[in-house]
């Protein structure tokens, strides 16, 4: 059996005293890694300040300056304190990460970005993973690699056009630089999946049977999968707000909210893997649900120990997760088993990182000025300081494309040398890449954008009173809006201006709209706030960056 990497199946119950080498070393391991989780927290509180260095980039070193330790010590035979396993990863680690991540994020903003998100998210990753693949099939062979086939290369144009949506947390902040945190993070969601839709399709797909209809089927199964693991976050999201509401656990036991409320969000995960689903968008859009509903129907207490518990479980995650890739640069078994000179491995990292950054460059910026050609009003336009910004934040790579390495070059059951040599330079490239542009982005920032205190906002272009004016009959609620009854002739006389409001100001008019159905038909079924049926106050008031965005 193994727990969190470690190798526990040899390990008793009984003391210590009695066990063995064995299990006296994997005890021993575990209370090391657990240390060095700890040593990172206290690091990362003291770079707090620091904008050169941030958690990531300290995990990360400390990882590689405890894996040269342990490589002294055992006389280089080893530098693992664990095993890495990807299941580890995706089972373990990725859910509470991107599950805090919707609960925490600003919806107001990501859905106003909701365009660009999309493209870049979903085209530009398919753009970036067909140009990554045509690349790294010319010039890894002419490097000299032979023993890859069609299907690996095509296996690293999935790998690495993956983002690091994790680094992007502590790079970017969505208080000082709105705009830029819902482009690139949301972005990076969306890419994670894409990547891992990606990457099973070309994993099992057969080459001897292509034809013209091979890339219909893939955007078919990529269509089907993001929309029904985002309705499956949503239903799940929805369920748990629902039997909150009704049954109102806080009464007897704050315990029981919170319990459920985690319980359902990492169930929608499981579910959505065990249906062969994306569980990243599943448990993301999850999260945003349960923060619009679920979060308002709880008592305060709950609000508070809920917020935290979420927010503490993704930040342990995200420095198991840095702290490993860190350490594992040094596995002495993978660099001695790609039998590789120091010119092959600096020759195939420089050029998969190249191909990186080329891939990614050919989507951002004509993208970016396609969405802005369509864009009527200037401030809704992302100019170029911010296109390369963006560009820039997303070249990261991080563990998603490490454990999509090992899936694809050690899971198989192959060995090669050439195998061993793509997880040992795809480390390489996830280490240079989070040092470099996780260290430089928040000064470029600084140098090309600044801090934006305030997003300007749709709703001072639209005049209020015409929102207020629309009579959409289905959705009038009493007390909300106009209550006057209007006649046919005035009905007619208001429905071009409802769609020449859409057309002219298409967030706020449809924001509006939401409201609208929001508070006659969800919240009096699901909750939230002001449609529960005890309201205690809330715990940062009528402001709090979770209840209002």
């Amino acid at each position: 059996m193994s727990i969190l990497g470690f190798d526990t199946s040899r390990l008793a119950p009984s003391s210590l005293h009695d066990a063995s080498p064995t299990e006296t070393s994997v005890v021993v391991s575990i209370s090391v890694f657990f240390s060095l989780i700890c040593l990172c927290i206290v690091i990362g509180h003291l770079l707090e300040k620091n904008r050169w260095a941030n958690e990531s980039i300290a995990s990360l070193l400390l990882g590689l300056v405890s894996g040269a330790i342990v490589l002294v010590l055992s006389k280089g035979q080893s530098s693992r304190i664990l095993v890495f396993n990807e299941e580890l990863f995706f089972i373990y680690l990725l859910p509470p990460i991107i599950f805090n991540a919707g609960f925490q994020v600003k919806k107001k903003q990501f859905f106003k970005n909701f365009s660009f998100i999309l493209m870049f998210g979903v085209l530009g990753t398919i753009i970036s993973f067909c140009l990554i693949s045509s690349g790294a099939v010319l010039l890894l062979k002419k490097i000299g690699l032979t023993q890859l086939n069609l299907n690996d290369y095509l296996a690293l144009g999935a790998i690495f056009s993956a983002t690091d949506s994790v680094c992007t947390l502590q790079v970017l902040n969505q208080d000082e630089t709105p705009l830029l945190y819902s482009i690139v993070f949301g972005e990076g969601v969306v890419n994670d999946a894409t990547s891992i839709v990606l990457f099973n399709a070309v994993q099992s797909l057969d080459l001897s049977n292509l034809s013209s209809m091979t890339a219909l089927a893939l955007l078919g199964t990529f269509l089907y999968l993001f929309f029904t693991s985002t309705i499956l976050g949503i239903l799940v999201g929805l369920l748990s707000a629902y039997v909150i509401k009704k049954l109102y656990m806080g009464r007897h036991s704050t315990d029981r909210e919170i319990a459920l409320m985690m319980l359902m969000a990492y169930l929608s995960y499981m579910i959505a893997e065990l249906m062969n689903l994306s569980g990243i968008l599943t448990v993301f859009f999850c999260g945003i649900v349960m923060s619009h509903y679920t979060w308002h129907n709880v008592t305060e207490s709950s609000r508070i120990t809920a917020q935290h518990a979420f927010a503490t479980m993704s930040f342990i995650s995200e420095t198991f997760i840095f702290l490993y890739v860190g350490m594992d640069t040094l596995d002495i078994d993978k660099w001695k088993g790609s039998n590789s000179s120091a010119g092959t491995f600096l020759a195939v990292s420089s050029t998969l990182m190249l191909l990186v950054l080329i891939g990614r460059a050919a989507f951002v910026f004509p993208l970016a000025n396609i969405l802005n050609f369509i864009k009527k009003k200037e401030e809704h336009k992302i100019g170029f300081r911010k296109q390369f910004i963006i560009w820039w934040a997303g070249l990261m790579r991080g563990a998603v494309t490490v454990a999509l390495s090992y899936n694809a070059f050690s899971s198989s059951g192959e060995t090669s040398n050439e195998r061993s040599l793509m997880i040992t330079c795809t480390i390489i490239v996830v280490r240079f890449s989070t040092v470099l542009f996780g260290s430089v982005t928040k000064h470029l920032i600084g140098a090309l954008v600044g801090v934006q205190n305030r997003m300007h906002s749709d709703l001072s272009d639209v005049n209020i009173e015409s929102l207020e004016n629309l009579n959409i009959p289905f959705l009038e609620v009493p007390g909300y809006g106009n209550d006057n009854d209007d006649d046919d002739a005035d009905s007619s006389q208001r429905r071009p201006w409802l769609l020449r409001l859409l057309m002219r100001y298409p967030h706020p008019t449809v924001h509006y709209i939401w409201r609208k159905f929001d508070d006659k038909f969800m919240r009096p079924v699901f909750g939230g706030r002001g449609f529960v049926t005890y309201e205690p106050a809330t715990p940062t008031g009528a402001a709090d960056p979770i209840i209002e965005q």
